[in-house]
């Protein structure tokens, strides 16, 4: 079942019924669902599919030449292989000026590693003959630092022959809870802060199971795919695992800032720095700045990726007791007592994506161009301000400041004091401060009275945010 982006499927259908030479570049994180997203748009269409892979250029010519070949000749038993890749691309171009042909080339990255003229052939080809016709080229890469310096940057021979590029992002916890309708939605709020929205991994999830038995299953024994996926990611993509793991573990565990990082991970701080960059471009890390202030020294590395941060905040130091069978144990004791503290962060990030959703909206008070978490220091209390959003107008003359609580009561009168108190440090010279509150179990009776006297203070709980009633 195809869940999901209508938007890149719409816009490349829109694309396709130009009916004219298309250089599509899609591009994203592994397990995102790049090849899900190709095929479907590739239904009741022409199309050749070629995957390069990680061997020599013959091999890689080889498979090329049996795609393209099986789509012109489907009939021919025996088909030869084209002398190169130049000459195979001239081919391809004299069937695309009759017809609409579809060409995929997915793990692109692969396919040039193999050979490394390959951009600059498919440069030629596409200059001198290919834009004459009518062919639908789509490149598609998991490795997101080549196909943005090797595919969309400047320096490369495919610079400027793009027509359209997607870099594909994870399910928001809206599309997320569509894979899963009929989960309360606590439970589809636990499996977007257990999967963070990457479909491969929201796929593996047993509708007909609790989450509890879902996560012991999917992750607390040692035979299932999701519980050997980070280890097995990591291995993929990068050189020295047990470095990022020692950075991933230092992080999960409470370490933000660079050098704390480094400290526990046991490397040098210029070191640890290039280290958390390959995360970042991963999306496994993110390296955050206080909101409006991006400029500033005061930088955190937080976990990005949610099943990584699972998995080493859980997982990682009980691999023995999971091998041996102990994984309901595990969940019993560990687990599910901390998940509503486990949930705080990952319900900031579910609060930012309601209010990113309906931004521009009559749902929301004002148009924002900025929002992210804010800290600072208090100089009378000599310690650190915390407001979990802040969203700012273009013209800095209105702001939304937000808190969000992920528990199990419900919230207090107590936390709208505290956040007007912290709102003193940032709405100096301001025309309008908007206060929200987001809770997971709904509000005081007290909380909600000031709320119906209060234009400027607005309550939204798990419900809403699922269905912005």
């Amino acid at each position: 079942m195809f869940i999901g982006r209508e938007k890149e499927l719409d816009k490349l259908e829109h694309l396709y019924a130009r009916d004219q030479f298309e250089c599509v570049i899609v591009y994203g994180r592994r397990r995102v669902g790049k090849t899900t997203l190709i095929n479907q748009f590739c239904q009741g269409k022409p199309f050749i599919y070629f995957t390069g892979i990680e061997s020599s250029s013959k091999i890689n010519l080889e498979i090329f030449s049996q795609s393209l070949l099986s789509f012109s000749m489907p009939e021919m038993s025996t088909k030869p292989v084209f002398e190169n890749f130049a000459s195979a691309l001239d081919y391809l171009a004299e069937l695309a000026l009759t017809q609409r042909v579809v060409l995929v080339i997915d793990e692109y990255p692969f396919l040039a590693s193999s050979e490394n003229a390959i951009s600059s052939i498919l440069q030629a080809c596409i200059d001198q003959k290919l834009k004459q016709g009518r062919l639908f080229l789509i490149l598609c890469g998991s490795s997101m630092s080549f196909m943005e310096q090797q595919v969309l940057g400047y320096q490369s021979p495919l610079y400027g022959r793009r027509t359209a590029q997607f870099k594909l992002q994870h399910f928001d916890y809206l599309d997320s809870s569509r894979f899963y309708p009929h989960f309360s939605l606590g439970d589809q709020a636990l499996l977007y802060g257990i999967t963070g929205g990457i479909p491969q991994y929201l796929d593996q999830f047993d509708p007909g199971k609790s989450i509890k038995e879902n996560v012991i299953e999917k992750l607390l024994d040692d035979t299932a795919y999701l519980f050997e996926e980070p280890g097995n990611l990591l291995k993929q993509e990068l050189r020295e695992p047990q470095v990022y793991n020692a950075i991933i573990t230092a992080i999960a565990r409470g370490s933000s800032r660079l050098n704390d990082i480094a400290l526990k991970a046991g490397i040098m701080t210029s070191t640890c720095s290039i280290y958390l960059q390959s995360l970042i471009s991963l999306g496994i890390v993110r390296k955050e700045h206080p909101a409006g202030d991006e400029k500033s020294r005061k930088s955190i590395y937080l976990l990005e990726d949610h099943l990584f941060y699972f998995w080493y905040r859980f997982i990682s130091n009980h691999i023995s007791n999971i091998v041996t069978g102990k994984g309901s144990m595990l969940y019993d004791l560990l687990i599910e007592p901390n998940l509503n503290d486990y949930m705080g962060c990952i319900f900031e990030k579910i609060c930012q994506e309601y209010l990113l959703r309906w931004n521009g909206t009559e749902s929301l008070p004002f148009f924002f161009t900025s929002i992210g978490r804010w800290w600072g220091t208090n100089p009378e209390k000599k310690g650190q301000v915390e407001i979990d959003l802040v969203a700012r107008s273009s013209k800095e003359d209105k702001i939304l400041l937000a808190e969000c609580k992920y528990r199990n009561e419900p919230m207090g009168i107590a936390v709208l004091k505290e956040l007007v108190d912290k709102s003193h440090f940032l709405h100096h010279g301001l025309k309008e401060t908007y206060f929200f509150l987001f809770s997971k179990s709904g509000f005081s009776q007290e909380l909600i009275e000031q709320s119906r006297k209060d234009p400027f203070l607005r309550l939204v709980d798990l419900a809403m945010i699922y269905t912005n009633v």
